[in-house]
């Protein structure tokens, strides 16, 4: 992997994990649905004209049902969900809980499509989940949430997870743009009669629209292009290692922006979320392997 995408990993784990500042930011004032249907327009229409430079508009009529299941379960409902979760958690803790996706995604191919798990990673899973377990304990001993944010914002990373076993299944050899591109057009729609029935009773202010704008234009859209780049660069495997920077940029700038403040108790079940995840998608094994081929 050379500077320039390393450069690019470290640009996009950033931008993600300012996501959560941004949703934490906008979401009060605009309401959940009206948030995710800004976000998705805006990212359509920054989308849409690349993809028609590029050509393959006409994919997305040609494979319009899986393209809407797509963006129903990978954007339209976990862009809901966090919404939710980011008006009751700290954004440091959804980027955190936002990492699990990769161990769903496992589970979820296992259970489907029939893939295989391993001892270790079956041993990732477990540890993940009790990382989990480690944060709920902690911000239920707080007693000012109940469980129902954590949950909704797990409930999305098992989306991300159905998602990606959906395009494996039925978008091989889509490219993602189209994907992207259609998926977020498809949610715009579907979310359409959800945002116009709650549209907020007063104006949202400027930080709120500037932290919408954000959210849309650097955290769907360019954030995609950032990331389907760098899979066409180096590859799925090592361009999904940004899932494992996206916590430490979401707890940084909480801690910077938000004056957020997380316990070591919740770092530690970070931790163990980031090694069960590590675990559960062969990460570990990889470097593991890696290292052996150099010094053989």
């Amino acid at each position: 992997m050379g500077l320039r995408d390393i450069a690019a990993l470290l640009l996009l784990a950033s931008i993600w994990g300012g996501s959560f500042i941004f949703m934490r930011v906008a979401a009060p004032e605009f309401g959940i649905y009206v948030l995710v249907a800004i976000r998705t327009v805006l990212a359509t229409c920054v989308l849409l004209p690349i993809l028609m430079l590029t050509g393959g508009v006409n994919q997305i009529f040609r494979y319009w049902f899986p393209i809407a299941l797509v963006g129903l379960a990978n954007t339209a409902v976990p862009f809901v969900l966090f919404n939710y979760s980011s008006l009751h958690l700290e954004a440091g803790v959804n980027a955190i809980l936002n990492a699990t996706a990769p161990m769903f995604g496992a589970l979820v191919a296992w259970l489907w499509l029939g893939d295989k798990l391993t001892p270790t990673a079956i041993a990732g899973l477990a540890l993940g989940f009790l990382g989990v377990t480690v944060i709920s304990q902690q911000k239920l001993g707080e007693g000012d949430i109940s469980f129902v944010p954590i949950l909704t914002a797990l409930l999305a990373t098992t989306c991300y997870g159905i998602a990606a076993s959906m395009m494996k299944r039925w978008l091989q050899g889509v490219r993602p743009l189209v994907v992207a591109t259609g998926s977020q057009a498809m949610a715009s729609i579907m979310l359409a009669p959800f945002a116009l029935s709650t549209l907020p009773a007063t104006m949202p202010s400027t930080n709120a629209w500037l932290n919408a704008v954000a959210l849309a234009i650097l955290g769907t859209a360019i954030a995609y292009i950032l990331y389907f780049k760098l899979i066409a660069n180096v590859g799925p495997a090592k361009a999904i290692s940004v899932a494992y920077m996206v916590p430490l940029f979401g707890i940084i700038w909480g801690v910077l922006f938000l004056q957020e403040h997380l316990s070591l108790q919740t770092i530690i079940g970070g931790v163990m979320i980031l090694t069960g995840v590590a675990l559960t998608t062969g990460v570990i094994g990889m470097i593991k392997r890696s290292r052996a081929a150099k010094t053989a």
